[in-house]
């Protein structure tokens, strides 16, 4: 893609770690190609890991002499010549949510800085079907695609100290739900039940890289 050959190119972040960003907007094709690359860099056998990010990827690798690392930049500056796409089949899982009042603080003034009702705001959240694009931050903390342009919102300055565990906020483009009480900056709406995370389990993650979600509103507070 034409993006891809005039855009992408992999950034020496350290001596043992690259980093490639795909320019914005973020979308799932982006991400799909995210999934791709970190399966062919997976298996080169001068990489430690890759953690995927939102559209981006970083490759952690072994210790190389300059020589080496150079080498080693130009063969993943190859795969951006002809990235695939990975697609995966993953679960749906619909999110009960209580929406406003002391579940959702930061609702009713971004209702209004939005100059939409507080009914409007939820139901473009709701509305929505979201995809897990990566697992990061938290044990189970889901950055998901698919937000509603019209509900784009910054975070705050000022992060709070104290997010309690299962808030669902917005922060910037992204909607995403707290496993877990943290500090945190989003722009909290409401609150869930439903456990994230569970060590009890063989699968502790509730989501995944690829599953699809829809939040559901139990109630609305004033």
């Amino acid at each position: 893609m034409e993006y891809v050959l005039m855009e992408l190119q992999w950034q020496l972040c350290s001596e043992t770690n690259l980093a490639l960003f795909f320019p914005k907007p973020i979308t799932l094709e982006k991400q799909q190609k995210c999934w791709a690359l970190s399966d062919s860099i997976q298996k080169m056998p001068e990489v430690i890991e890759v953690v995927i990010g939102m559209n981006t990827l970083s490759v952690f690798i072994v210790p190389l002499t300059w020589a080496e690392l150079t080498t080693f930049k130009d063969r993943l500056s190859d795969l951006l010549n002809d990235i695939p796409s990975k697609t995966i089949q993953g679960k749906h899982v619909e999110i009960p949510v209580q929406y406003g009042g002391k579940y959702g603080p930061d609702l009713a003034a971004m209702a209004n800085d939005l100059n939409l009702s507080v009914e409007a705001v939820v139901d473009l959240h709701t509305k929505a079907t979201y995809t897990v694009y990566f697992i990061g931050f938290q044990p189970g903390f889901p950055y998901l695609g698919g937000l509603s342009e019209s509900l784009y919102f910054p975070r705050h300055a000022i992060p709070r100290t104290q997010v309690p565990a299962g808030s669902v906020g917005i922060g910037g483009e992204q909607t995403g739900v707290y496993p877990f009480e943290s500090p945190g900056g989003w722009q909290l709406l409401g609150q869930t039940d439903t456990a994230l995370f569970d060590l009890t389990k063989t699968s502790p993650t509730l989501l995944n890289a690829g599953d699809t979600l829809t939040f559901k509103a139990i109630d609305i507070h004033q």
